[in-house]
This record gives C-alpha cells, sequence and structure tokens, in this order.
C-alpha cells in the first residue's frame, strides 16, 4: 500500500512537472504570437531611393525600376511588380541587382506603358533575414483618377508561424545547452537523473522542431506567397540559397551532433555510476558545437548588419549563451531538485551542491547578460529618444524591467544559500524550502517571458534604423517683408511628423512678432533633395484655421537631407520665400 501511495505521488509529481513545462511552453508561444501579431511591419532594410521617384510624373515610360537599400537584399522571382491604374498586373522582366551591387534591385519595364499612374509594388529579403515590402508611383504623361492600391504585405498565418518557429527553436537553445551545463557541471550526478535528461532532449526536440517549422515558413514570408507553398521546390530552393536557409541546414547539422555527444557522456555517466570519466575528446566537440550552434542566430539576424558587427557578433553570441545557460539550467533545477525537496522535507540535502553552484553560475551569468546588453542596446537604439519611441526601444525597457525582477528573485536563493547552506539538511525548516520553490518557479515563469521578449526583439526593427524623432524647426522672417499682414519681424514653424520616408504631416504655422497667428491668401510649396539631380516635388498645402496650415500628405521618398521651399502669398503681388533643411529617415 505503501509503494502505491509512493508511486501515485511519484505520478502527481510528474504530471505537476509536465503541466508546468506546458504551461512555459504555452506562455512562450503566446507571448511570441502576440508580438508578431501586434507589431507594425517596420522595415529592417531601408529604401535609400527609388526611380522613379515616388510620385514623379515623367514624359515617356522609364526603361526600368531602380531601388537601392542601405544592406544587401535577397530577390523573388515576385520582387518587383507593377500595376496599372485598374490595378492589373504589367508584364516586367525578372528581378537583378544593377551592376552586381547586392544592395540593389531592378527590373525592366515595358515600353510601351499608356498614359497614367502607375504603382511599383516591391518585396526582398533583408540581410537579416526579415521580408522587407513597400510600393511607390509614377505617372506618364500625367496623373489618372484611377491608382492601385497594391497587397505589400502577406497574410497574419505566415508571420506568425515563423515567430513562433524562432521562438520554439531559441527555447530548445536554452533546453539543450543550459540542460547540458547543469545536468554535466552543476549537479553531480545529474545525468543519472532521467527527469533531467528528459528535459534535455526536450530542448533538442523543440530546438529542430522549432528549426525546421522557420527553414518551411522562410519561403513563403520571404516571398509574399501562401503557406501552400512551404512545400515548394523552387520556394524550398530559394530559401537554401539565402544566408538563413543555410544557416538553418547547419544548425540542425550542429544539433544532432551535440545530441549524438549528449547520448554517448548520459550514457557513460549513467552505466559508470556517475564517476565515470568522459572523454577529453567528447567534451572539446561539444564545446565546439555549443558555440557553433549559438553563433547560427547572430550571424543571420541584426548582430551581423550595420556598424561594428565584427564585435557585435561575438558580443551577441556570448548574451544569448548567458541567457541560455541560465534560463536552462534554472529549468531542470526547479523540477529536479528544488521541487522534490520542497514536496519531501526529508530529502533537502539534494539542495546541495546543486543549489550553490547554480547560485555562483547564475550571477556570473547576469554579469555577462547585463555587460553584452548594454552594448547591444547602445548598438541597436543609439538614443534615449529611440526608447520610448519605437517598438524595439520599449520592448526592450520591458525586457530589462522583466530582468530586475528575475535577479531580485534569484537573490533570494542566493540568501538562502549563505543562511541554511552549511547547515545539516534536517536544521532547514520545510518551510524556507517551500518558499524557496516558490521563488523559484516565479523565476522560471518569469524566464519564460524575457525568452519571449527575447524572440520577439530579434523580429524587430532595431530602434537606431527605425526612429525618427519629429522635426521642429523656426525660421524668422526678413523685417522688410510681410508688413501689411503683421508677418514683419515674426517667424513661421515647421512640425514634420514622423519625418521619416513615406507619407507625413506638415504643419505650418505663420506666427506675426507678438505671437499671435497671421492669416495669408495662400501657402504653396515644394521639397527636393539635397545633392540629388531630380525635379522638385510639389506640396500642396491647405488652411487649417487661420495662420495654421498642413500638408497632410507629404511623400517623402528616400531617407536623407530635404529642403522645404515654402511660398507665402502676403498679397496678390508679394510673397515671402522661407526655407527650411531637415533629414528623413
Amino acid at each position: 500500500m505503501f509503494r502505491a501511495a509512493e508511486r501515485g505521488g511519484h505520478h502527481r509529481r510528474v504530471l505537476r512537472v509536465l503541466l508546468v513545462a506546458a504551461l512555459a511552453v504555452g506562455c512562450f508561444a503566446a507571448e511570441v504570437t502576440f508580438g508578431a501579431l501586434l507589431r507594425p511591419a517596420e522595415a529592417h532594410a531601408v529604401l535609400l531611393e527609388s526611380s522613379p521617384v515616388d510620385n514623379a510624373v515623367v514624359g515617356s515610360a522609364p526603361r526600368q525600376a531602380v531601388l537601392r537599400f542601405n544592406e544587401a537584399v535577397t530577390l523573388t522571382p515576385e520582387s518587383i511588380q507593377l500595376l496599372d491604374p485598374n490595378g492589373d498586373k504589367v508584364r516586367v522582366g525578372a528581378p537583378g541587382h544593377v551592376a552586381g551591387k547586392a544592395n540593389t534591385a531592378a527590373a525592366a519595364l515595358p515600353a510601351d506603358l499608356a498614359k497614367g499612374t502607375y504603382t511599383v509594388a516591391w518585396r526582398v529579403v533583408s540581410a537579416d533575414s526579415h521580408a522587407v515590402s513597400g510600393a511607390f508611383r509614377f505617372s506618364v504623361g500625367a496623373p489618372s483618377a484611377a491608382v492601385a492600391s497594391p497587397r505589400t504585405e502577406t497574410g497574419l498565418v505566415t508571420p506568425v508561424v515563423h515567430a513562433v518557429g524562432r521562438g520554439l527553436a531559441f527555447l530548445g537553445l536554452a533546453l539543450t545547452l543550459g540542460g547540458v551545463v547543469f545536468l554535466g557541471v552543476t549537479w553531480p550526478g545529474g545525468l543519472r537523473r532521467r527527469r533531467g535528461r528528459l528535459l534535455v532532449w526536450a530542448g533538442f526536440a523543440a530546438l529542430g522542431v522549432g528549426t525546421v517549422v522557420v527553414f518551411l515558413a522562410q519561403g513563403p514570408y520571404g516571398t509574399g506567397g501562401s503557406p501552400a507553398t512551404a512545400f515548394d521546390p523552387g520556394v524550398l530552393r530559394l530559401t537554401l540559397s539565402t544566408r538563413l536557409g543555410r544557416a538553418l541546414v547547419a544548425r540542425l547539422g550542429i544539433a544532432v551532433v551535440l545530441a549524438v555527444v549528449f547520448a554517448v557522456v548520459a550514457r557513460r555517466r549513467s552505466d559508470g555510476g556517475g564517476e565515470a570519466r568522459v572523454p577529453v575528446a567528447a567534451l572539446v566537440l561539444g564545446a565546439v558545437c555549443g558555440v557553433a550552434l549559438v553563433l547560427t542566430w547572430p550571424l543571420t539576424d541584426h548582430a551581423h548588419t550595420g556598424s561594428q558587427a565584427w564585435l557585435a557578433v561575438p558580443v551577441t553570441g556570448l548574451h544569448l549563451l548567458a541567457i541560455a545557460v541560465w534560463f536552462g539550467g534554472l529549468v531542470p533545477l526547479a523540477a529536479c531538485v528544488v521541487g522534490p525537496a520542497a514536496g519531501r522535507p526529508e530529502r533537502v540535502r539534494v539542495l546541495r551542491p546543486a543549489l550553490p553552484r547554480f547560485s555562483g553560475l547564475a550571477q556570473a551569468c547576469f554579469a555577462v547578460i547585463a555587460v553584452t546588453g548594454l552594448y547591444l542596446a547602445w548598438r541597436q537604439v543609439g538614443t534615449f529618444g529611440a526608447l520610448g519611441g519605437t517598438a524595439y526601444g520599449r520592448l526592450l525597457l520591458v525586457k530589462f524591467g522583466l530582468v530586475l525582477l528575475v535577479v531580485a528573485l534569484a537573490a533570494r536563493g542566493r540568501s538562502f544559500v549563505r543562511r541554511r547552506g552549511s547547515e545539516p539538511a534536517e536544521d532547514v525548516p520545510a518551510g524556507e524550502v517551500r518558499r524557496l520553490r516558490v521563488s523559484v518557479a516565479a523565476e522560471v515563469v518569469l524566464g519564460v517571458v524575457v525568452l519571449s521578449v527575447t524572440s520577439v526583439l530579434v523580429n524587430t526593427a532595431p530602434a537606431r534604423s527605425s526612429y525618427a524623432p519629429p522635426v521642429r524647426a523656426t525660421v524668422a522672417v526678413p523685417a522688410t517683408a510681410g508688413t501689411r499682414t503683421g508677418l514683419d519681424g515674426g517667424h513661421v514653424e515647421l512640425r514634420l511628423t514622423p519625418a521619416r520616408r513615406g507619407s507625413n504631416v506638415a504643419d505650418i504655422y505663420l506666427v506675426a512678432k507678438g505671437g499671435s497667428l497671421v492669416n495669408v491668401p495662400e501657402v504653396s510649396g515644394r521639397l527636393a533633395p539635397v545633392g540629388k539631380d531630380i525635379g522638385a516635388l510639389p506640396v500642396t498645402m491647405s488652411a487649417a484655421e487661420p495662420g495654421h496650415y498642413v500638408a497632410s500628405a507629404m511623400s517623402i521618398p528616400y531617407p536623407g537631407r530635404w529642403d522645404l521651399w515654402l511660398n507665402i502669398r502676403t498679397s496678390d503681388f508679394d510673397e515671402v520665400p522661407v526655407h527650411f533643411s531637415f533629414t528623413a529617415r
């Protein structure tokens, strides 16, 4: 009867562990999915310029559509599409790079385009493996009344599946590497525990499944096709030709080798009673595989693009490794050490030496996470304004707050080690062990959320490239101008939001010397890039209120320095020219 009760208690504990694991994975998947659904579509590669420029009016059909980005991009057969005024596709040449430059995309256009407004819809894969899409228009002869509305984004299914696959792979990385370190180094004899080995094998399974899901979803994600094209041979070949595709295949191969090494070591330790020595070659091979496995992330994400890539790649790898070792060790600590000790007070002795060793290892991991995280935050954010002004910055603040909470919970575990670490097991109060279990369980839950936010951060455009602070500028009006309207000695204010490529809102305020707004018959404008040999773009201004004029859809074709020239008509014969210069992101 006692044995039956013991088996029943064992089964209940296993069910609790499985329930917690399922809840953690569910929360992780929900967090990644939620982030993928709510995160706005932001460019990772940035379109610097196009030819023809957005909203240009040309006398005859251009020979080709050319796009230049700030980094290398991968093209697909559907990367550049041309839509006529009715929204019908017009056949264009196969997309290709201009003069072998990887940051360009071009396609030949038909020479017999009729008059009207045409839309160029484009979709490319940036160097960090994320799909980037957009559109611009040009008119042949004159703008037409009908204008096509292109679909530049794919549906929700593919991005969500892609994001969940990335998150699952990263969770598997943490459970695999952290679990191996915990069972093989931090907890002597841990490899003999079936529950601990199962957690590591679950990590390998999550790593493999997540990697395969990302590989299959990358094709539809990059081309903008339906999820059904994931198994299309041409789409699979396209994915395999990219840096990400090759890295994913390498990740699977490395994971298989690491799994074999783990199986050999675990079997040797189990058969040898935990005392068998492991061949040095196996340890070296395992360490090399672990480092190589981690590097398959920074070599395909934000780290390998932009400035200081030579430093950002290893720093990002070290950051991910520290997170993986901490969280991957925390899960078996909770499931195999702290949980059983709290459930059976007579087994408090199992806390030693695993808990003191893990406490010291976690401190080292937090130090590495803090140092590397500060550098990566500076590199990807750049300015304090971008922290609150971009999705990336806000996610980073959330991650920072969560890490502080985790550190606070970890401090409770270190306090327990300092106070009770040297006492006999029977002298440790059962209540303190139960409180320790609650603290470690909360740390696991917060760790899942930290991993979720980290996974979403990887899929979010860096704040340094996406942040566009609004333009606020003032130009004084010459004292000799505007004497009949009260503008003499006043100034003109420009408020431009969001001051980036695409549609912008420009607010113009005409302020008299005394501070009141001045009404004038008309304000017109034109926009021209600095140092570019293209014609100025007209800017249509309308009166919002006396003295306040608005350009509600001022289109900026690409980032860079721009000049905004305003003509303020103060009477039937007098005009006041005003010039603003600003930078668009």
